[in-house]
């Protein structure tokens, strides 16, 4: 027999006094705000690209007191936030503190973080035959914006819990593209298409990296749980590496050579040397010196 919905109602409300899980209401008040991490996330993508998003125009002559201006509104708003995560709110004056030190490291890191996201903006444009524009890649590409909020996500990470994640959260919600805020990424990285793209919070990307649409980074063993925490469980990626779509590399100790190509559905579970082309042919997995081409028409079904 059913509950009636005034016994089910009694039903939660015990549930809710009951310790541990999910109940957090007496500590509600320290959890970080999911909107206003997403609104600082907003913000954080008009510093990036000031006047590509749909900001009303300004004149240039106004843009050092519009840019300070934003800062300071951007640093009230992480700052509550961040003070939230580290466990005070209202904070103690040292909490307070703080959040003020990781605060101005994290917008002295920023100038940094945006000549980075130009090598990205070049790598995309010269990787995608299709890119007509930098504006074009700027105001069109997911990935864009996924690889930019990773970018200042990942300064804020092992500084400040929960607000890093909800970050890339947010950017993998608008982008399904999942880039964990502890990944280390190089520069010149694109991403084409994006869609379904994974990677995981201790894979290592080298430069120049160019990765299709569901390309995965995954640990070996999730059977193994908090075990693995804060093991190198996911793969690492050296310089000038391409991967095409729907190719999955798994763990810790699996690395891709240098200026290695890996083929459309590869399911990689061990490393190779540099400059291998490595593909799927007749189920099984073929990796072959790139200097050496002529390994039949199949190693080439990928190329664009």
């Amino acid at each position: 027999m059913s509950l009636t919905a005034h016994d089910a109602i009694g039903e939660l409300l015990q549930t809710y006094g009951e310790t541990g899980g999910i109940n957090y209401l007496d500590a509600a008040a320290l959890l970080p705000s999911r909107a206003a991490v997403e609104l600082a996330c907003a913000d954080l993508l008009s510093l990036m690209f000031p006047g590509f998003r749909g900001q009303p125009l300004i004149d240039s002559t106004d843009l050092a007191d519009i840019t300070r201006s934003q800062v300071r509104s951007l640093k009230a708003r992480l700052k509550t936030e961040i003070c939230k995560s580290l466990g005070s709110y209202p904070p103690s004056n040292q909490i307070e503190r703080k959040a003020e030190e990781i605060l101005d490291t994290f917008i002295s890191s920023l100038p940094e973080v945006r000549r980075t996201l130009w090598t990205d903006i070049d790598a995309a444009f010269e990787g995608d035959p299709a890119a007509r524009s930098y504006e074009e890649i700027i105001l069109a590409y997911p990935s864009l914006e996924a690889i930019a909020i990773y970018r200042m996500a990942h300064q804020l990470y092992e500084k400040v819990p929960l607000v890093p994640r909800i970050m890339t959260e947010w950017a993998h919600s608008r982008t399904g593209i999942d880039i964990h805020p502890g990944a280390e990424i190089g520069p010149h990285f694109f991403i084409d298409h994006g869609t379904g793209v994974v990677v995981g919070e201790t894979t290592k990307i080298g430069a120049h990296v160019k990765l299709y649409q569901g390309v995965s980074f995954i640990a070996k063993s999730l059977a193994a749980g908090k075990a693995l925490r804060g093991k190198k469980r996911h793969p690492t990626v050296e310089d000038n590496v391409t991967i095409y779509a729907g190719t999955t590399v798994m763990g810790g100790d699996t690395v891709v050579g240098a200026g290695s190509t890996v083929g459309a559905n590869v399911f990689l579970t061990h490393s190779v040397p540099p400059n291998s082309l490595v593909y799927y042919q007749e189920k099984q997995i073929e990796i072959v010196p790139k200097r050496s081409r002529n390994v039949g028409p199949r190693a080439d079904s990928f190329s664009e």
